[in-house]
């Protein structure tokens, strides 16, 4: 009996102290998107919301891991011209990134990964000339024409304090959001800015 108790007492102490090593964190924030690409031209950042939750582990001191769930707002605003203003795409795409986190020193940590992307609507708005001179807007929603899927290579920072993380990243996109091969060649570029806070599980 002593034996078993023995034997009990320590898998709850080795489950009590792998379960302080993982940590969901629950984030908001915002991103700073463009579209890049050779056929790209005159477009603008444009602002817009993320939010989600990671999950994370701590394999040791130094090093960890994330995997999560975000949705983001990305896309790009377009300079004005004398027959088209206002121009802009909004894409929202349901993110999971996945990152290695290398702790420099204990609450600083550079993290870099994959993600994949799932887009889950997209809206073209515009107010374009007349003839006459008065301006028409136009609205357009759907992603017909669009790829459903995007893959990208996060770069990013974070800082911990006090169970607050504060997150930086650089998403840049190797997938094209058309589908045809015969479309511009544009690419999501996404700066994201987000603060967490780490729940121990």
């Amino acid at each position: 009996m002593k034996k078993l108790m023995m034997i009990a007492a320590l898998m709850v102490a080795t489950l009590s102290a792998n379960a302080q090593d993982m940590f969901i964190k629950p984030m908001i924030g915002g991103t700073l998107s463009t579209l890049r690409g050779s056929d790209v031209e005159g477009n603008k950042m444009r602002l817009g919301l993320a939010a989600g939750a990671e999950f994370g582990y701590m394999f040791t001191e130094q090093f960890g891991a994330t995997g999560g769930l975000l949705v983001s707002m990305q896309g790009s605003n377009f300079k004005d011209t004398d027959y088209t203003k206002d121009v802009s795409t909004t894409l929202t795409y349901l993110n999971v990134p996945m990152l290695a986190n290398y702790y420099i020193f204990p609450g600083f940590a550079v993290k870099a990964g994959v993600q994949f992307g799932f887009l889950l609507s997209a809206k073209h708005k515009a107010s374009e000339r007349l003839l006459e001179g008065s301006w028409h807007d136009y609205e357009q929603s759907g992603t017909d024409g669009m790829k459903k899927f995007d893959f990208s290579i996060p770069l990013g920072i974070s800082y911990e304090f006090s169970d607050f993380v504060i997150d930086a990243r650089y998403n840049p996109s190797l997938t094209k959001i058309n589908n045809s091969d015969y479309a511009s060649k544009a690419y999501n570029s996404v700066i994201m800015l987000t603060l967490g806070y780490k729940i121990p599980l």
